[in-house]
């Protein structure tokens, strides 16, 4: 568990994978269920401008991950929160308290990068991370492996299975007495 989860009275949930793999629904329909914040990292360095600008060859923003964990560290100790980003290796390990690798079979991911208009380029890149699971590897790295669990979004049936059981695990969370 998490160094620092005695302080909270909510768990912190991480919810990481590659895009089109259902991470901002899922995180929505969790955030709902479970009344936790969903903290879209995409959206928020948008709107707070924590990026050092554009990288046209990704076709997204390159950003600053000193100036967003520096945003997010105060509501992170109060728990509560679902983070939803299709990266991890940046976030302190103390900030989580189960992380969740989002996986989708390669044809539906095919399938909703193309409906949200990708370049081939940025669908190939992101077919690769997926075949190689790049993003487990990552979130196994990074946190303890107790706390790391892979699930399936291929349909809406394993949204609404895995939003189901995460928010199970939510009410049963309790902080770690030190």
């Amino acid at each position: 568990m998490a160094q620092d989860s005695n302080k909270r009275t909510k768990p912190n949930i991480l919810i990481t994978g590659t895009p089109g793999t259902g991470k901002t629904t899922t995180s929505s329909a969790l955030a709902e269920a479970t009344q936790f914040l969903h903290i879209n990292i995409g959206d928020l360095v948008k709107e707070k401008n924590l990026h050092d600008g554009w990288d046209d060859q990704l076709d997204c923003h390159v950003i600053n991950e000193d100036l967003v964990c520096d945003e997010l560290e105060d509501i992170m100790e109060e728990g509560g929160n679902i983070v939803d980003y299709h990266g991890c290796d940046f976030f302190p390990e103390r900030w989580f308290d189960y992380v969740v690798v989002l996986q989708t079979d390669n044809p539906i991911l095919y399938d909703r990068l193309s409906k949200r208009g990708y370049s081939e380029n940025k669908i190939t890149n992101n077919i690769e991370c997926e075949i190689f699971q790049i993003l487990l590897e990552e979130a196994k790295e990074s946190y303890k492996e107790d706390i790391v669990v892979a699930l399936r979004s291929d349909s809406v049936e394993d949204i609404s299975r895995n939003v189901a059981t995460l928010t199970n695990w939510a009410r049963s969370w309790q902080p770690v007495v030190l």
